[in-house]
């Protein structure tokens, strides 16, 4: 008994003839069972396509979305850091104001004195001695009627220990205050001023005092920090090399190093802060402006 099956029958239209054609019915349903299987596994690859794309397409949008979050933390983290700077410097400018117009106890010299010195038997000596201080100083720490100026010139300004000598002879090329970052483009709040020289120049310290540090620093590069006592401190950045060390006690003019690149630098210069309590101020209200060059 022959097995069931199909028979087709095929026509040739150039020569007319017929051709007579069997498929076994087992034949025709194993193509129609791979078909199907065909079938369902295209549909199957093209979804799993499908998911594989909109998997693709949603990491990127988050990684779009992170970018774009992490630029705007850094620029928030930017505008926080300006802000706290700019109040910092309106205390430091409050707390100068107080030392210049003797609101605040003020010592002949911020250096030689020691715990010890400090007792309560001194404390007479001590008032007596700021008394004449002020008495001597009295047109500095008068208010005059028609500006209001700080640590001029004559008085106070002439302490040893104040900061008004330049620490290299040289061109401004940057102020206190917002700025344009070199680096970034983006705006920023510069905390010193740049004093642009030659390569190796020799920096030296604008006022007596102590080496509190001497090393590198983020962004500052090769640096030397000055406490002249009174909470105020220089920074000198940016220094090819450094000739001091740390508690070694500087008279204004001694030579603390050299004209550098190091650290965040266009070109030979040196970044000059002046701080009180440890917020920036304007070096120049204390530098003398025949000192710099033209």
């Amino acid at each position: 008994m022959k097995p069931e099956a199909y028979t087709l029958f095929v026509a040739s239209s150039r020569k007319g003839t017929f051709r007579k054609i069997s498929v076994p019915v087992y034949l025709v349903h194993l193509l129609a069972v791979l078909a199907v299987v065909g079938g369902v596994t295209v549909i199957a690859a093209a979804g799993s396509y499908t998911r594989m794309l909109w998997k693709v397409g949603n990491y990127n949008t988050l990684r779009r979305q992170q970018d774009t979050l992490k630029h705007n933390y850094e620029k928030l983290q930017s505008s926080v850091q300006d802000t706290n700077q700019r109040l910092n410097s309106l205390q430091s400018l409050a707390t100068e104001v107080a030392m210049t117009y003797g609101f605040m106890r003020f010592r002949q010299s911020p250096f030689g004195l020691n715990e010890a010195s400090l007792g309560s038997g001194v404390g007479f000596e001590q008032s007596m001695a700021q008394f004449n201080f002020l008495e001597k100083n009295i047109g500095a720490a008068a208010l005059p009627m028609e500006s209001f100026r700080l640590l001029p010139t004559a008085g106070l300004g002439d302490l040893t220990s104040t900061p008004s000598l330049w620490p290299v002879i040289g061109h401004l090329t940057a102020g206190f205050g917002e700025r344009m970052d070199p680096f970034s483009g983006e705006g920023a709040f510069h905390t010193g001023i740049d004093i642009a020289s030659q390569y190796g120049d020799t920096v030296r310290a604008t006022a007596d005092g102590i080496v509190i540090e001497a090393g590198d620093r983020a962004g500052y590069g090769r640096i030397v920090v000055i406490d002249h006592g009174f909470g105020l401190t220089t920074w000198y950045g940016h220094l090819s090399s450094f000739s001091v060390l740390v508690g070694e006690q500087l008279k204004r003019g001694d030579a603390v190093g050299n004209v550098g690149v190091s650290g965040r630098s266009t070109g030979p210069h040196v970044h000059y802060e002046v701080r009180i309590n440890g917020a920036p101020v304007n070096p120049m209200r204390y530098l003398r402006q025949a000192a710099v060059a033209d």
